[in-house]
């Protein structure tokens, strides 16, 4: 996602007479593995779900401030090792929590994430703080405003303890910038977090933060939440207020939670949804995302392996296949299925991309080339070499695509696939291989998200699959019908049983 409001600022001069902000964890970390933690105790050991400390400190029978102060312990120790924070809010948090903990407990009782400690990723605008966007051209950037996803967290009571890591403007499926360095996986530091909402994916696998916001323009919430091997929803497009954008008219773009448990990210939803004049788009009032409604007894899943399109390790193929067999066995019926997707359909999507980015962020070329991250670079080139015959052909294929997939949900709950083709590759990205077209006409990449944001309108939550032969974790797309959301988290919710959340040993 590259289109932040702010970003219509034209670079130069980075302050713009706003206060001039720096961060203390600018320096790269290490590659060491990340060491085992001892619990801090109170509640975020005793308390591991949002929606069990939220209600837990509603009633009276835990603090919120211990509850940051065990955040803020967890994330002093990681951010060294795994760097997905740009910025811990420490002393803010201390006293938000503080002010949640002197309220009656009658004026708790309204606040569905009373104290809870979240990370927000750093594309999202938070008042009054650095908000960089993962660039040099933004180091000093400070937002004046709250967009309303972020109203909405702070009104339930939400804490924020820190910004989260991005690739410059949320380009990468892999977290790392010029500014703020790699952002590394809480399961092994070798490997990548994923992206672009990678420093909210670590963190909250990390045990740094319960939630974490991210957003979600080709998997940059599903992405990192398979690779970390938590929960990543990527909502019905519209269902939360997109306000940081450029356009109102982008329909790629989502806002989405990463969680630990199916129930936090419903719970998330439930807090961040429903219609605003700042988005045109945004959706009018569906059925509530929360409490997560019971799944049907006995689901009718269309699965594939591959969208008949991409190159699959053996690894996430085989816990893929497992996880297919015990739904089967646990009373779903299964139909393995041919699915419109393609070729095409990936590089469509790569051209949208680029086209979104010569549009949004090309200006910053003049002046700022050499501040920008070469493959940013790449991208804006790319998107002005498109016209608009091209873009318009662009999307009579999507047309297609989505009147085809629609065909190929009817007569099932949703469709099952991997959220992405491998378990976590190198995070240094000399080491990690690159996406290419096969001899066999396969598409050999780390992901396989972006067809489902050119079918925008159905909900995807990509939830844990379980660990594979490397001990590297990897996650299940479910697929929702237009505007579902409500259904795929009950089918979530229903795999999340076969498939007990596991997490690092930090963590």
């Amino acid at each position: 996602m590259a289109f932040a409001a702010q970003l219509r600022l034209d670079g130069e001069g980075q302050d713009h007479g706003q206060q001039r902000r720096r961060s203390p964890y600018r320096d790269k970390v290490s590659a060491a593995r990340l060491r085992p933690v001892e619990s801090e105790g109170g509640a975020m050991a005793e308390l591991n779900s949002a929606v069990a400390l939220a209600e837990a400190i509603r009633n009276g029978k835990a603090s919120a401030l211990e509850a940051v102060e065990a955040s803020l312990a967890r994330s002093t120790l990681a951010q060294p090792r795994i760097n997905c924070f740009t910025e811990i809010y420490a002393e803010e948090a201390r006293e938000q929590a503080a002010r949640v903990d002197a309220l009656p407990l009658a004026e708790r009782a309204g606040l569905a994430l009373c104290g809870v400690p979240i990370g927000i990723k750093d594309f999202t605008p938070i008042a009054g703080k650095l908000t960089t966007f993962g660039s040099k051209v933004f180091r000093d950037h400070v937002a004046e405003r709250d967009p309303v996803i972020v109203r909405r967290l702070k009104a339930a009571g939400a804490v924020i303890v820190g910004h989260t890591t991005t690739p410059e403007f949320a380009y990468s499926g892999h977290t790392q910038s010029p500014l703020w360095g790699i952002t590394r996986n809480p399961w092994n530091t070798e490997f990548s977090a994923g992206g672009s909402s990678g420093g909210s994916g670590a963190a909250v696998a990390a045990g740094c933060v319960m939630l974490a916001e991210g957003t979600d323009m080709g998997g940059s919430v599903r992405i990192p939440a398979s690779l970390c091997g938590v929960v990543g929803l990527k909502p019905s497009f519209g269902r939360i207020p997109m306000d940081i954008l450029r356009t109102q008219y982008d329909t790629l773009a989502h806002f989405g939670p990463l969680a630990r448990f199916v129930d936090d990210a419903a719970l998330f939803l439930a807090v961040s949804e429903g219609p605003d004049d700042a988005d045109a788009l945004s959706l009018p009032a569906l059925p509530p995302a929360f409490p997560v409604a019971p799944a049907p007894a006995r689901p009718r899943l269309a699965v594939s392996l591959d969208l008949d399109t991409h190159a699959i390790s053996d690894e996430v193929a085989d816990l893929f296949h497992r996880l297919v067999d015990d739904l089967a066995r646990s009373g779903a019926e299964v139909a393995w299925v041919k699915t419109p997707f393609s070729v095409q359909s990936v590089l469509d999507w790569e051209d949208l991309w680029a086209y979104c980015f010569a549009g949004d962020v090309g200006h910053l070329l003049e002046g700022h080339r050499g501040d920008l991250d070469p493959n940013v670079v790449a991208l804006i080139e790319a998107g002005r070499k498109l016209d608009a015959v091209k873009l318009r052909a662009i999307e009579h294929r999507r047309t297609a695509l989505w009147r085809a997939f629609a065909e190929v949900l009817r007569g099932y709950d949703a469709l099952l696939c991997p959220t992405t083709c491998t378990t976590a590759p190198f995070a240094d990205p000399a080491r990690r291989e690159r996406d290419e077209i096969l001899p066999d006409g396969r598409f050999k990449s780390v992901d396989m998200t972006g067809h489902f944001n050119l079918t925008s309108s159905c909900p995807v939550i990509s939830v844990p699959m379980g660990l594979g032969a490397s001990g590297m974790p990897a996650g299940v797309q479910i697929v929702g019908h237009r505007h579902d959301d409500r259904g795929v988290l009950a089918l979530a919710k229903w795999i999340e049983g076969l498939r007990p959340p596991t997490f690092p040993a930090a963590a």
